[in-house]
């Protein structure tokens, strides 16, 4: 008995095999007839298809190379612009040699009443701009009365996360107040670029108002409405007067206050101009008949060459 029950379990095991080696002759064969039925162009899509599914992990790579690169880009940009509106120094303020300090009468104003025009990440930037305005007028030969007046809303959140030492600063007044409040109206000039008013010479016994406003040119010529608004004098540093830049002639509200205190050291707008201006702003002096330098000199080799022969001839002989 016993041999019998082998041997029908091997007769089982054996049609069990052999049902199976069936299916996959015959899958294989359906499979082989499915691809005998398939189009030129239903292959080539199907080949496709599996070329994209194996290349699924290296898109990804690459997809993560770029969004890394434009991360790159937009700070290596978000950089350049934050030298360019607090400018570029040479030179460390420690190095700086010890002078003799004379104090100028003359008031600087920051009005900081644009506070709800702007977003949080250029509200930061002023910030940063005031504290330039701040140490370059603590070092400086003359320097001024410091106003910052409208302080409140998002600048004083960003100095009181940023710099809780603001509270401690010399030399400044803080004031919640607008400024034609803390000032006599008649002492007040707006200096704003819109301005058809060139300024000349500074007055010692006004008070200049500087547009604390980081907006991109968002809100082009507000400060000189507001001016127009309030009734008080304005005017533009005579910027074009001495120097021709390839950018936008708004300035930082530091290198306003910088240009200022240059001018008081050295008492010409020119040097004061390219003693603070960026090299980025790509700044060319200026001559009395209103062309560059360069272009001057240019005009002039160009229009009398028998000159530079004639002289060229006296060095020879």
């Amino acid at each position: 008995m016993a041999e019998v029950s082998v041997k029908a379990e091997a007769s089982a095991q054996q049609q069990s095999d052999d049902g199976d080696n069936k299916k996959t002759v015959e899958s294989n064969g359906d499979s082989a007839a499915e691809n005998q039925t398939l189009s030129k162009s239903q292959r080539k899509k199907l080949l496709k298809q599996q070329k994209w599914e194996e290349e699924r992990e290296l898109r990804k790579q690459r997809r993560k190379e770029r969004k890394q690169q434009r991360r790159l880009q937009r700070q290596s940009h978000h950089q350049e612009e934050e030298e360019e509106e607090e400018g570029a120094y040479s030179q460390s303020p420690r190095k700086r040699p010890r002078r003799e300090v004379t104090p100028s009468s003359l008031r600087l104003v920051v009005d900081c009443s644009f506070d709800n025009l702007m977003l949080m990440k250029d509200v930061r930037k002023l910030h940063k701009q005031i504290q330039r305005c701040y140490a370059e007028n603590r070092r400086a030969l003359h320097p001024v009365e410091f106003y910052l007046t409208s302080l409140g809303g998002q600048l004083k959140q960003s100095m009181d996360e940023k710099d809780k030492g603001w509270v401690n600063w010399k030399g400044i007044s803080f004031k919640t107040e607008h400024y034609s409040e803390v000032v006599a109206k008649e002492d007040l000039v707006y200096l704003t670029s819109d301005s058809p008013n060139v300024l000349e010479e500074l007055d010692q016994k006004k008070a200049y108002v500087i547009g604390g406003l980081v907006d991109h040119n968002h809100h082009k010529g507000i400060t000189f409405e507001r001016a127009k608004e309030l009734g008080i004098d304005h005017a533009q540093l005579p910027l074009s007067s001495f120097v021709k830049m390839n950018s936008r002639k708004v300035l930082a509200v530091n290198h306003v206050f910088e240009i200022i205190l240059a001018y008081l050291e050295k008492g010409s707008w020119q040097e004061a101009f390219f003693t603070i201006l960026p090299q980025r702003k790509g700044a060319v002096a200026v001559d009395q008949d209103g062309a560059t330098v360069r272009e001057k000199e240019e005009e002039d080799s160009d229009s009398d060459p028998d000159t530079d022969t004639l002289e060229q001839t006296r060095k020879r002989t």
